[in-house]
């Protein structure tokens, strides 16, 4: 089995009472087809995660941010079933509370997310459980 560690992070963006977020396009990246996550990715190398966030929100969601503040770190640590493949995957993330600044809401380009969509808080769709828990985390603390 291959071991795969990730470094991310994510963007948790409120406005009126909706949250932003992404779905799941690609299994081969992620796993999860169809479900919706948080907008955010992975940390290059060199790359603090404050810079990472905002570039992966452009990327996926055609917004410019400003980094409010770090709402969270924390590891997923689970199985990944590909045809042919087994990953022992670790993610360990960081999460920024995040202000929309500019931009325009529009599809990522050939990435492993698409259609950006503002969800009402009390009406959200099928969430990666990761996603979901790091949303209530953020709502929870304020």
């Amino acid at each position: 089995m291959d071991k795969e560690q990730r470094v991310a992070a994510y963007g948790v963006a409120i406005q009126d009472s909706r949250v932003l977020l992404t779905r799941i396009a690609r299994t081969d990246v992620i796993g999860e087809t169809g479900l919706w996550m948080l907008p955010g990715g992975g940390v290059e190398h060199g790359e603090h995660p404050e810079e990472s966030v905002t570039r992966e929100l452009a990327e996926e969601t055609g917004y410019t941010v400003r980094v409010d503040r770090l709402l969270h770190a924390g590891a997923e640590h689970r199985q990944l079933d590909f045809p042919g493949l087994s990953v022992d995957w670790h993610n360990v993330y960081l999460t920024y509370a995040v202000t929309v600044t500019g931009g325009g809401l529009r599809d990522e380009l050939d990435g492993s997310t698409g259609t950006p969509t503002w969800f009402p808080l009390d009406d959200l769709p099928a969430m990666l459980p990761t996603s979901r828990a790091i949303l209530d985390r953020a709502l929870a603390d304020g």
